[in-house]
């Protein structure tokens, strides 16, 4: 089984890659891709418009489960509590407007679901 790691951040990152083209189409601009502290990882963070925007992204093959489906509530506190950092490392102001939008890649079909979670924080 050596390599699985590798083969899996490979997938990861091609469907990240995929994800990232998809949003600069809409008019998105990437500032970071896979952004990690001790507090967890955001997948994409970019600017649409005002806003600052985190990104999630799921792939799934068809069948089973649905990729939005794997953004649970422990991983939207790991996200938010990781937005946090990013914004004080960058300078960010309390008042600069954010969302959490997830991109869920099923076989050939790309969801974007725009604030697709609120700012969640608590321990679990």
């Amino acid at each position: 089984m050596a390599g699985t790691g590798n083969q899996s951040r490979r997938c990861g990152t091609y469907y990240e890659n995929l994800a990232a083209e998809y949003l600069i189409q809409k008019g998105f601009q990437i500032l970071h891709r896979n952004f990690c502290s001790q507090f967890g990882e955001i997948d994409l963070v970019a600017r649409q418009r005002d806003y600052l925007v985190f990104v999630e992204v799921k792939y799934r093959r068809r069948g089973g489960e649905h990729p939005l489906e794997a953004v649970d509530i422990r991983k939207q506190r790991r996200i938010c509590r990781t937005a946090d950092y990013y914004c004080l490392r960058y300078g960010y102001q309390e008042d600069t407007p954010c969302r959490f939008d997830v991109v869920g890649i099923s076989g050939d079909e790309i969801i974007h679901v725009e604030d697709a979670f609120s700012y969640a924080i608590g321990y679990s």
